[in-house]
């Protein structure tokens, strides 16, 4: 079935056009309302999150109205981290989680995500059968069966404590200084009070939304704002989350940058001498750099790799029973713990191996040496498909030839815009440069 609404992580678009407008939001509501029915009795449950940008607020209340028309009753978390969506809705035995939010985009930008009542993200074919139902007609439920919306307040205490139990039992982060960069987004409040809460002498950043600075120069994004304060302040680690704080980048106490697949590597290497990291493999996506690869294989361990979305490092993961994967943006998913992307107990992953080791940041932090990548992105017109003209294959089949045995070429489909990513690693950044120019040029021409 296919979809054209849902993207590769929920709804997305910017706000008030379309499909980021109350109307569709209100159908959205609705739609998913119908699905999760399974009976006419008013007695199924939604929580609903979202970030702090300004368009939350409309969103929310359309896709409250849509809910409750339905008969479904709404619990109003209010701005929390997309992971606390997704414990939460299990947590409190709801058949839906819906988190408001455009993740890492500017503020103009919202979007909708939904999660089962497991508390794990629809797979593709339910939010094809919800698009199926928004495209039809949606029946209302009849006026005694109308459902209620209710704010819980606690959502986001509820969530610290959880958060709390992942770092180990009897450590503490006493003289321990933390910059978290929350982006000015939905952790502004919990990934500072878990950190105090824990020890840390914490210095936020990134903590003052006003409905449009969300990942505004701050956050994962822009992680340089968040190694000038650690160098400035002198601190251990930085934390710098993005906009619904599923992804993380950390900082060592020297300013440098820690990606997704440096931490991967740090947990994948210390979860296997401690037996934990099960079906001795890491799932990461095609994007994640081959020196991750060759590091694994070292300490005797896989790389399975998806498509790019972490929805699908996900779906790999419980398909095969593996409980620790993600992508070098900076999704962390660690089953034990959460069913989404949680950049704050990955964080809190990294402290507790420094504070059980006695390491700095930066001797945990540089996991393996980087292959040389490269990435450029081509637009192309609405309807043109650039990658089925014989001289771009011509062109990305020597590519490939080229580099055989010493690195790799990715072509690919934005799953979000017009755009032809080239990506290519090779050991030898010349030949990294000239290959990829040469299939961007290529690209360029047939587009």
């Amino acid at each position: 079935m296919n979809r054209k609404l849902f993207g590769t992580d929920g709804v997305r678009g910017r706000a008030n056009t379309h499909p980021m407008t109350a109307e569709m939001a209100l159908r959205l509501g609705a739609a998913a309302g119908r699905y999760f029915r399974r009976d006419g009795r008013n007695r199924h449950q939604v929580v609903i999150g979202k970030d702090t940008r300004l368009s939350g607020y409309m969103l929310e209340n359309a896709l409250t109205a849509g809910l409750t028309s339905t008969g479904m009753n709404v619990l109003l978390l209010g701005p929390v981290p997309t992971p606390a969506v997704g414990y939460l809705t299990r947590s409190m035995r709801a058949d839906l989680g819906i988190m408001i939010s455009a993740s890492h985009n500017p503020a103009e930008d919202n979007g909708i995500k939904f999660f089962g009542p497991d508390g794990f993200k629809l797979s593709d074919q339910a939010e094809a059968e919800i698009e199926a139902i928004v495209a039809g007609e949606i029946d209302p439920a009849q006026p005694q069966n109308i459902g209620r919306a209710k704010r819980i307040d606690d959502g986001r205490g509820r969530y610290v404590e959880y958060a709390k139990t992942t770092f180990p039992a009897g450590l503490r982060l006493d003289g321990m200084k933390v910059v978290v960069d929350c982006a000015h987004g939905a952790a502004y409040r919990a990934a500072p009070e878990v950190l105090w809460e824990l020890g840390a002498d914490v210095v936020p950043l990134g903590v003052e939304p006003n409905g449009f600075n969300i990942n505004d120069g701050v956050g994962s994004t822009h992680p340089e704002a968040c190694a000038a304060a650690v160098v400035e302040r002198g601190a251990d680690l930085g934390i710098s989350l993005d906009g619904d704080a599923d992804r993380v980048i950390l900082i060592d106490e020297k300013g440098r940058m820690a990606d997704g697949d440096q931490i991967m590597a740090l947990l994948a290497s210390r979860w296997a001498r401690q037996d934990r990291l099960k079906g001795g493999a890491l799932v990461a996506t095609v994007m994640s750099n081959l020196g991750l690869e060759h590091f694994l294989q070292g300490q005797g361990l896989r790389l399975e790799r998806t498509r790019v979305g972490d929805r699908y490092v996900v779906e790999r993961m419980r398909e095969s029973g593996f409980n620790l994967g993600g992508e070098q943006s900076g999704h962390i998913v660690m089953t034990d713990y959460a069913t989404t992307g949680d950049g704050l107990i990955a964080a809190l992953q990294f402290l507790a191996a420094m504070t059980e080791t006695g390491m700095t940041a930066s001797s945990l932090a540089r996991q393996f040496e980087p292959v040389p990548q490269l990435l450029k992105n081509v637009r192309y017109a609405v309807g043109a498909d650039p990658l089925s003209v014989e001289a771009v294959r011509s062109v990305i089949a020597d590519a490939e030839a080229r580099l055989a045995g010493s690195g790799r070429v990715l072509i690919r489909k934005s799953g979000t815009e017009p755009l032809i990513r080239v990506m290519a690693e090779a050991t030898d950044e010349t030949v990294l440069h000239e290959v990829v120019d040469g299939i961007v040029a290529a690209v360029e021409r047939a587009a």
